[in-house]
């Protein structure tokens, strides 16, 4: 089955393109109100993350509307739950929106890395929240291969956990039952990792995010935790930004200044656009 389409937005690199980032919202959320919230949260140097990495292209994919199955609501959401309050409650609804997204944010991956040469290493994936446990399997489900980089350039996840906690790594991918997935687990083990999460988050805990954190240290990833002491379920700033900026520095060799231009168009053949 041909994956569903993803509208996105983009804010564009004010210097020659060198890195992308897929950065998915949370639940409920929408890109325009995601991105203009974003430019808010900033590092210690009054910058926002896109004045921060003036060449990277910034890629914002929009969720599904989807009905809620355990309440009349209309939410844009990745997939759906039934119980915030517990996520593991009736917790095979959620297999059914991952299953569609997740084949779509991989075809969004590499439609990305293709304009980079075929440099996967140059993509990272991030997400907050919902979107950061969407990403986490995305990283599952993901195969790079070596003459490509063989991994992500990172994956960044803000107050974010995992679905389906509890089951290994072929638990995991069998539960989504996808195509093109590697038996291996090079990827992940090759895919620098930052996890942020503020310790007062109320909607999701932070041991659900320490719990994500061993999830993929189980499966061979390098995950740098970082935990802030107050700022809910957002980014923290700026404390935050700043180990964002330093940690894609480190694995990226990114560099900083300011000047950035956005815009809003296609992107690619396989995304509709939302203007």
């Amino acid at each position: 089955m041909a994956a569903i389409k993803i509208p996105f937005i983009t804010v564009g690199p004010s210097e020659p393109h060198t890195h992308t980032v897929v950065f998915l919202h949370g639940r409920g959320d929408n890109v325009r109100n995601f991105v203009a919230s974003l430019a808010n949260s900033r590092d210690s140097r009054g910058r926002t993350l896109m004045e921060a990495f003036p060449s990277f292209r910034w890629v914002f994919p929009q969720a599904p509307t989807r009905r809620c199955a355990s309440t009349p609501e209309t939410w844009p959401q990745w997939f759906d739950v039934w119980d915030v309050r517990d996520f593991a409650a009736n917790e095979d609804l959620q297999a059914v929106g991952l299953k569609e997204v997740v084949p779509a944010i991989r075809n969004m991956l590499a439609d990305e890395a293709a304009l980079l040469g075929g440099r996967w290493n140059r993509v990272v994936l991030a997400g907050i929240s919902m979107g950061g446990a969407t990403g986490a399997h995305v990283l599952f489900n993901l195969d790079v291969p070596p003459t490509a980089g063989g991994r992500l350039g990172a994956f960044i996840g803000f107050s974010c956990r995992c679905p389906f906690a509890g089951r290994d790594l072929a638990g995991m991918r069998n539960v989504l039952g996808l195509e093109g997935v590697p038996e291996h687990n090079r990827v992940i083990q090759n895919t620098p990792v930052l996890l942020e999460h503020c310790a007062d988050d109320p909607l999701v805990l932070v041991q659900n995010g320490r719990g994500l954190r061993e999830i993929l240290r189980g499966f061979g990833a390098q995950v740098e935790w970082k935990e802030y002491p107050n700022g809910g379920h957002w980014f923290h700033s700026p404390t935050g930004m700043d180990d964002v900026v330093e940690f894609l520095n480190k694995h990226l060799n990114g560099e900083s200044s300011v000047n950035i231009h956005t815009t809003f168009h296609q992107g690619s053949s396989s995304a509709m656009d939302l203007s």
